[in-house]
């Protein structure tokens, strides 16, 4: 796990915010069953480090019913564009939290379906009455039970019951387009519960989360603040030697790179795993390498054990020329900002080198062992996203047609006959539930096309598409190599 700066950090640098200029903005709420101290303050900084300049609005202790059903609340005179609701598990079933086994298994199932109610109620009165996203926390399911090691032979027992309201709020958040659930369970499991909760400052003042991990939590929500805004890294430029395989492929031979099941080679292993299922679900590949061509692409072609494959990179610079001037070939090539990049390289001279000529790519400053290569992508919230729409599943293919693209633009005599080899299909069709996602992922993420400039969300969207003034439509793009999907 990556460390984290103590909260004093946070609390300290939320003060300088005021003097700096951002690019984006957010305007986020903030309510809870208990005591949110430093949470704020950490949000700030965070999203500060993303340039995004954040505002925040902290509603009352365990004032979240009366927050949200008041129309006249400070919470709505604010409106946050995002506001998360975090309930622990103590709040959401009283005095059952305790002592469970007080009511029948009957009665229990009544109580999961009527807290699950009244938090669901409260989410859509809010969502009906502003254009905001509600993430609600999800419930962490204690390690204790009042049975002990009967627990799991005890008719609808303590921990089903927690269980079961986390999977109805999944499930109904599913079908409510500005209601988000934020699994905080998840996040008790990997910090730990002794870790996340501090009794003694729970009994103090009823803060339920240790102000160590304030900061993490922190790192989590800012997650869907990157994906509201719709600024999501699109790309991850990686290294090769001690990056995606163990040793110099130069010096050390196609046999000798460390690559394969056993340890060192594993960890690399993995590290590609974990980058394959980023690109599986959106995020473009590419390569920038200081390397004789031959050698390498021998490697990616024929190693045994290389999980990422050459198609797997949109595209491949491989050769002795400066890091930097590969990096700016391949933007003009991808045809994104440099904002959009994300930079991936063992030897921290390369890494400074690009810091200091391009501040706008995120330059990750990996850790010198291996096997924390996974971890440390798994970590990041760059790459977060509200929704993954078939467009963003078929990218990478898609950049690997492009490239086929490029190729014939260049062999064509002119732009005319270019164009007619490409056999363009267009096809307008009219929006549904198939392609609102992605035409409101469109008006996040570019104004190529978006000529008021103005950002609509998918509630947005849907609305247009159900009001007779407007009609909403998209166009998918087809030519002899592939399908383009919604453009």
């Amino acid at each position: 796990m990556t460390a984290e700066r103590q909260l004093s950090y946070y609390m300290n640098k939320s003060s300088e915010l005021a003097r700096q200029k951002f690019d984006k903005k957010i305007r986020i709420g903030l309510l809870g069953s208990f005591t949110l101290n430093g949470l704020s303050e950490t949000l700030a900084v965070k999203c500060a480090e993303k340039n995004i300049q954040c505002q925040a609005y902290v509603g009352g202790y365990n004032q979240f019913n009366q927050e949200i059903l008041n129309q006249e609340s400070e919470l709505y005179k604010f409106g946050p564009e995002i506001l998360f609701l975090l309930i622990d598990t103590r709040t959401m079933l009283g005095d059952l939290f305790h002592n469970p086994y007080s009511v029948s298994a009957e009665d229990r199932r009544d109580v999961v379906d009527k807290k699950t109610k009244e938090i669901l109620d409260l989410a859509n009165r809010f969502c009906n009455k502003t254009k905001s996203k509600i993430i609600l926390s999800n419930l962490s399911i204690p390690t204790f039970s009042p049975n002990g090691i009967f627990e799991n032979r005890t008719e609808y027992g303590f921990h089903k019951m927690i269980s079961d309201i986390n999977n109805r709020l999944d499930e109904m958040a599913k079908n409510l387009d500005s209601v988000y659930v934020y699994d905080f369970a998840r996040f008790v499991t990997k910090h730990g519960e002794k870790n996340v909760f501090d009794y003694k400052q729970f009994f103090f003042g009823d803060m339920k989360i240790s102000l160590n991990y304030i900061p993490y939590l922190a790192n989590d929500l800012v997650s869907y603040v990157i994906g509201h805004l719709g600024i999501s890294k699109k790309c991850i430029v990686l290294d090769l030697d001690n990056t995606l395989w163990g040793g110099i492929i130069g010096e050390d031979g196609f046999n000798g790179i460390k690559l394969g099941p056993e340890p060192p080679g594993n960890a690399f292993v993995e590290f590609q795993k974990t980058l394959l299922a980023l690109h599986q679900r959106g995020v473009i590949l590419s390569i920038n390498s200081k390397n004789n061509y031959d050698d390498a692409i021998k490697a990616i072609r024929e190693h045994p054990f290389m999980v990422l494959k050459e198609n797997h990179f949109a595209c491949v610079r491989i050769n002795w020329n400066d890091k930097v001037s590969n990096m700016k070939e391949i933007a003009d090539e991808l045809n994104i900002g440099l904002e959009s990049f994300v930079f991936v390289d063992d030897d921290p001279v390369n890494r400074e080198y690009m810091k200091i000529n391009m501040p706008q790519i995120l330059t990750v400053d990996f850790p010198d062992d291996p096997s924390q290569y996974a971890e440390t992508i798994k970590e990041m919230n760059d790459f977060s996203v509200l929704n993954i729409t078939q467009e963003d599943q078929s990218r990478g293919k898609m950049y690997a047609e492009q490239q086929k693209r490029s190729q014939l633009e260049q062999s064509a005599p002119d732009l005319e006959n270019f164009l007619k080899q490409l056999d363009l299909k267009i096809s307008i069709k009219n929006a549904n539930e198939f392609t609102i996602p992605r035409i409101s992922q469109l008006t996040l993420k570019t104004n190529q096309f978006n000529l008021t400039t103005k950002r609509y969300q998918e509630s947005d969207i849907r609305s247009f598409s159900k009001n007779n003034r407007y009609m909403v439509g998209c166009a998918q793009v087809e030519d002899k190599f592939g399908d383009n999907g919604i453009t």
